[in-house]
Formats: structure tokens, sequence, C-alpha cells
């Protein structure tokens, strides 16, 4: 086995304390009393810790069109596979929503976005969204061996969301994390990642709150 690099080295101690102290940031945030203003401040941070903590484990890559490594940046795929994905999140939705510990689970995220700013809670979910791509599909997912990048990022992404105690968003983020995984490896890099994520996080943020006003 080879071994690893400094950079190498760099990139997996930047990624670790980037984790222990983005899940810490996103159990406190939800942990907070619907309507607490110190949801934004907390939301905002763990976004700008993400970015911070992926630049300092060293380069990140957009990538390019699957076949076409000189080729065009996607876009339109991901977009539509974003849409895709809410799609059958929805679907899902009105299922969770009969099912009243999974309704609770999920109404419990809903409702700081009934009881916040609706536009605020829309930049800070957008901005979380990007920042949570160039993390864990870039830093982290360089951090792993090729081999098994898109299940340990995924698995590493599932086991930080549990610090929000809710196996809801933990579901979301290992159904979702294996989709964009692959698409990181498909495009080799984030940009392809982000648009699914931030097309899926705005249907999702506009879709679900109106199926569970009730």
């Amino acid at each position: 086995m080879t071994a690893p690099t400094d950079a190498s080295r760099r990139r997996r101690i930047a990624v670790v304390v980037t984790l222990a102290v983005g899940a810490t940031l996103l159990g406190a945030s939800l942990a907070l009393h619907q309507g607490n203003l110190a949801f934004y401040g907390l939301t905002a941070g763990l976004a700008a810790t993400w970015v911070i903590g992926s630049f300092a484990s060293g380069p990140l890559h957009l990538g390019r069109s699957a076949g076409q490594p000189s080729g065009r940046r996607p876009v339109i795929t991901p977009i539509l596979l974003g849409l895709a994905a809410s799609a059958m999140f929805v679907l899902g939705a009105l299922v969770v929503r009969e099912i009243e510990p999974l309704r609770n689970y999920t109404d419990t995220v809903l409702t700081h976005a009934r009881r916040g700013s609706l536009p605020v809670i829309f930049v800070l979910t957008l901005l979380n969204g990007v920042a949570e791509e160039v993390f864990f599909r870039g830093a982290l997912f360089a951090a792993i061996s090729r081999r098994h990048a898109v299940a340990g990022s995924t698995l590493v992404y599932t086991v930080a969301t549990l610090a929000t105690g809710n196996p809801m968003l933990a579901f979301a983020a290992a159904t979702l994390g294996v989709v964009l995984g692959w698409q990181r490896r498909a495009t080799g890099g984030v940009l392809a990642p982000i648009l699914t994520h931030v097309t899926w996080s705005t249907v999702m943020l506009l879709a679900l709150p109106p199926l569970f006003a009730n």
C-alpha cells in the first residue's frame, strides 16, 4: 500500500476537524426551539465551516460531463436528476405524513421554515446545499480511496446527519448521498452534485410544508 503524502495527510486532517465542528453545529442548530434567531447564525456558520474546511483540505474540481473530459460542464442533467429525486421524495412524503412517528420527525424540521423568515431560510438552505457538496463530495470524497469513495462519503454524510437526532434527515442523506456520490465519480467534480442538491432542496423547501400543513 502506498504511504500517504503530506498533501493527503493534510486533506484527511482538515476533513476530520471539519466533520467534528460541522456535526456539532448541525446538531446544535436543529436542537434550537423553532423561531429562535440563533438558528440563522448557526446555519450560516455551518455552511462556512463546510466551505472553509474544504478549501483548507486542498484543491477541488468542478468536473465535466460524463464521457467528455474536455467538454462542457454538467448543468442540465444534474438539474433534471434533482427534479426526479424531488418527485420521488414528494411521493414518499405522502406516505410519511400518514405515519405519525415519521410525520413528527419531518414536521420538526419543517417548523423552522414555517416560523422563520422564508426568504432567509431559502438562502441558507441553498448555501448549505452548496457547502455540503463542496465538503462531502469534494474534500471528503477526495480523502477516501477511489474504490470506496461513493460508499464511504455516503456513510459519513449519513452519520454526520444523525447528529440532528432525526432519522428522517439521516434517511434523506443516505438516499441522496448515493446519487450525489455517483455523480461525483462520473463527472470528476462537485458541480453536478451541487446542482442536483440545490434543485432537490428548493423543491423540498417549497413542496413539503404544504403537504404537512395539517
